[in-house]
């Protein structure tokens, strides 16, 4: 009778040390540090994404879509001379809309179709940015005449993002620190990181063809990368 009520005096005692250990933790949190850090990493952007487009006109829709095929596969045929890729060229927009001719409307007669309207988008990756001014005057002469933009970016963005979340664990812990020690506390260990997200801006050149002389200068400038974390740490007893 004896071995069992020390049986259930230590099973008691199990259980009683961790919940009076539970409730202390909960009733004297360990002071901690939380930091946002932010890192950036400027660079070249590489490559390069034209938004271009053929808009035709004519009396019937069979003959403004035939103008428009006709006008973009010259473009497209030599673009793809100048060593674009195929996988670089990507349709992004294809419409035919009705012209109305709405002032017969005003004098009572009804709306009135006049023509129509064929247009047809395409984005165009360059991986040469050498190349991007020649090609945008190129594709310009050969017919091209909706001109949306050029967007710049990075063929390999990852290890650029990555030195920039470097960077900001850097910088959370550098101002950690800082705080720690006007504190007059000292850092312990990380209880908690996580990635707010990271941002690849890309900067876009824009214009329009009736705007083009002899050549388009396109000036790619840099790119700035960056990348937020939240890190929080214990503060050493």
């Amino acid at each position: 009778m004896r071995v069992h009520k020390t049986l259930i005096l230590t099973a008691l005692l199990a259980l009683t040390v961790p919940a009076l250990a539970g409730a202390q933790a909960i009733g004297n949190p360990q002071p901690s540090i939380t930091i946002t850090g932010e890192g950036m990493v400027e660079v070249k952007p590489d490559m390069a994404t034209i938004s271009l487009g053929v808009t035709t006109t004519a009396k019937t829709a069979t003959e403004a879509m035939a103008a428009n095929s006709a006008q973009l596969s010259t473009v497209l045929t030599n673009l793809k001379a100048a060593g674009v890729a195929d996988k670089d060229l990507q349709t992004s927009g294809l419409s035919l809309q009705p012209n109305w001719n709405n002032r017969s409307y005003a004098s009572g007669s009804g709306n009135e179709i006049t023509g129509y309207t064929a247009s047809n988008q395409i984005s165009v990756r360059v991986r040469d940015l050498s190349q991007l001014g020649g090609l945008l005057d190129a594709a310009i002469t050969d017919g091209v005449n909706t001109l949306n933009g050029v967007t710049f970016g990075l063929t390999a963005p990852d290890p650029v993002l990555d030195a920039a979340r470097k960077a900001a664990v850097a910088n959370a812990r550098h101002r950690a620190e800082l705080l720690a020690e006007a504190a007059g506390v000292k850092l312990g260990s990380v209880v908690t990181i996580s990635e707010n997200g990271s941002y690849n801006p890309q900067p876009q050149y824009k214009g329009y063809a009736s705007a083009v002389a002899e050549s388009v200068p396109v000036e790619a400038g840099a790119l700035n990368l960056t990348a937020s974390v939240t890190v929080v740490w214990a503060l050493a007893p």
